[in-house]
């Protein structure tokens, strides 16, 4: 059975991105180091000519010792110790370019990495829940990679490359027959045109690789992440082969890819050993001809080693920057993305007060043909508990996540203390708001870094208070490693009770004035539901709660419920108002008692 082409990757792998445009989105990455990147070249100037200047020594070398012109040659000391002091000059000037220049490529690296980071956090929720973490993560990790990789192939190999010639082709057209000179201007010519038409006509297949390579990578890593579903439903054998699949697509892209790069190798090495062949047969008949020395044909032969094996490697070097291009374009396109929600230009911190907060005929969908919530007004005063109940799918979860603003209404308004939340900034927004969610999600780091994850400037007291408040500090004061027990990938090591009652303290330890607990206690056992149920009614004494709840027990104190069903309000009142009515409240406490 072979993976269905609706599970298969399908982004294109045609960019529309020119490299003209990457690269000048990469300048301001380097811009505060222009200094360092003029020293590195001129540097790099300083050893070009050093290196240009050893088949020089070289030739007056030869031609000293050259025993057709001297009976008695003499050793030519000083043409011998110039030769060595170019030859280390050379290096020093490399080795001295390479230094000053490391501090621009790994800060460009460093930036960037940041600033992808802070713009996915910045990105709205709708991104994220249909983002692919597997080909992000992937995507990142070549796309900053790709920075250092061209900043490394233009200053130290496009650039010296072509200085390196300019300087050998002024050598030898003032010094030698025009012929030598012309020579070596078409064979670069021809070499350059016919790797950039070969490259370009590759890029397709790179293309073709990157997508599959991060489409593989992020199907391994999604099911690596949902391991205990694959082994549930004993789906390995179908996750191999959906993973396989994508494989050989990239399989069938990177053969082509290196069977393409052969034929351009091939390709370069026929144009330079044309010529080659032909420079050495006109400089053997000038030595012949007594036009030349012995000295000046090394020189020539000695020149075009210098610069024709650096071209050899041109074609490398072109296919790199093409590929770094590639992957630098998946980064840029990804800072391209705007975030949906974004601060007004004239928001102001949220005044919370004491966090009584309206939603005034609020109206949502995340597409226009689904609507979620429709005309939903009411209000929670300062210090209330408002319950929200009703059926999956009902548009419960999505008034927390309004209230947080990860999305924006599409009708009406949502306001805090008499602010619309559009009008004020997100982060004094969030500040204001704590959560308890029915899945906790814990980073794979410590207990105590879990909990003060809510408040980083908190104190180890404060955090053991929180721990306290939730009912779990004597569980974690029995683990041997206590609040440094390592929770595992997304709090996997402890139990649902036991992540629950970190969320919990999370929350406290957050002192925010609104709380919100989403259906913080369904997925727990009645034991666990007793302990959690007693944290949270600790919690929410003296704030402003919003409970959205699927056991009915859980919610029998509120100071209102309101009843949902397909994004409306059908009902509101109390506990108690609400089994006198009979209506759906009543009808879903009488099935849930009898459940229990």
């Amino acid at each position: 059975m072979r993976t269905p082409k609706s599970l298969r990757y399908t982004t294109p792998v045609h960019t529309n991105r020119k490299d003209s445009q990457n690269l000048r989105d990469m300048l301001p990455y380097i811009w505060d180091y222009r200094g360092r990147v003029l020293f590195a070249l001129l540097f790099l100037v300083f050893a070009k000519i050093a290196n240009v200047g050893v088949p020089v020594i070289l030739k007056y070398i030869v031609d000293a010792l050259d025993k057709t012109q001297h009976a008695l040659p003499l050793l030519p000391i000083a043409l011998l110790v110039a030769y060595g002091i170019l030859r280390l000059s050379s290096s020093l000037f490399n080795e001295l370019r390479d230094v000053v220049f490391a501090r621009v490529r790994y800060r460009a690296m460093r930036r960037l990495s940041n600033q992808v980071l802070t713009h996915l956090h910045n990105l709205s929720l709708r991104f994220h829940l249909e983002r692919r973490t597997g080909a992000i993560s992937r995507d990142l990790e070549r796309g900053t990679r790709s920075v250092s990789s061209i900043l490394n192939y233009l200053i130290f190999q496009i650039f010296p490359l072509f200085a390196e010639f300019a300087l050998i082709a002024l050598i030898l057209f003032t010094q030698y027959d025009f012929k030598f000179t012309l020579i070596t201007f078409i064979t670069v010519v021809i070499y350059v045109a016919f790797t950039v038409a070969v490259t370009d006509w590759r890029m397709e297949f790179r293309h073709t690789m990157n997508a599959n390579e991060s489409e593989a990578n992020n199907q391994a890593i999604d099911s690596l992440v949902n391991y205990e579903t694959v082994k549930a439903f004993g789906n390995e054998t179908f996750e191999a082969r959906r993973y396989d699949d994508t494989l050989a697509q990239w399989e069938e892209a990177a053969v082509k890819s290196q069977t393409s790069m052969s034929v351009l190798n091939f390709g370069q090495s026929f144009i330079i050993a044309i010529g080659v062949t032909l420079i050495m047969i006109f400089a053997s008949q000038g030595v012949v001809d007594g036009r030349m020395s012995l000295g000046d044909l090394v020189l020539v032969n000695a020149f075009l080693l210098q610069l024709f094996i650096p071209l050899n490697f041109l074609g490398v070097v072109y296919r790199a920057i093409k590929y770094a291009f590639a992957d630098m374009d998946l980064i840029f396109k990804l800072l391209e993305n705007k975030p949906e929600i974004q601060d007004a230009p004239d928001a102001r911190s949220l005044e919370v007060g004491e966090g009584w907060f309206c939603f005034d005929n609020v109206s949502f969908h995340y597409e226009p043909e689904r609507q979620i919530l429709s005309e939903i007004t009411f209000d929670v005063p300062a210090g209330h508990k408002v319950a929200v109940v009703g059926a999956s799918g009902a548009g419960k979860s999505t008034i927390a996540r309004l209230l947080f603003r990860f999305y924006d209404v599409t009708d009406g308004c949502i306001s805090i203390n008499g602010q619309n939340l559009s009008s004020v900034t997100q982060a004094s927004l969030r500040a204001a708001i704590g959560i308890v969610p029915q899945d906790t999600v814990l980073f794979n780091d410590t207990i105590y870094y879990n909990i003060a994850y809510a408040r980083n400037q908190a104190t180890q007291a404060e955090v053991r208070e929180a721990a306290q408040l939730a009912n779990i500090h004597t569980f974690i004061e029995s683990l041997p490693n206590g609040y440094d027990t390592i929770v595992g990938e997304r709090g996997l090591k402890l139990s649902g009770g036991e992540k629950q009652r970190v969320a919990i303290a999370r929350a406290i330890l957050k002192k925010p004035k609104i709380l919100i607990f989403d259906e913080a206690t369904s997925n727990l056992d009645s034991k666990s539901e007793q302990l959690i149920q007693t944290a949270l009614a600790q919690v929410a004494a003296n704030h402003t709660t919003l409970v959205i709840a699927h056991r009915l027990s859980t919610i029998v104190d509120a100071d209102q419920i309101l009843v949902m069903e397909q994004g409306r309000i059908i009902e509101r009142g109390t506990h108690t108002e609400l089994l006198n009515t009979g209506g759906v409240y009543a009808h879903l406490w009488v099935l849930q008692q009898e459940e229990k």
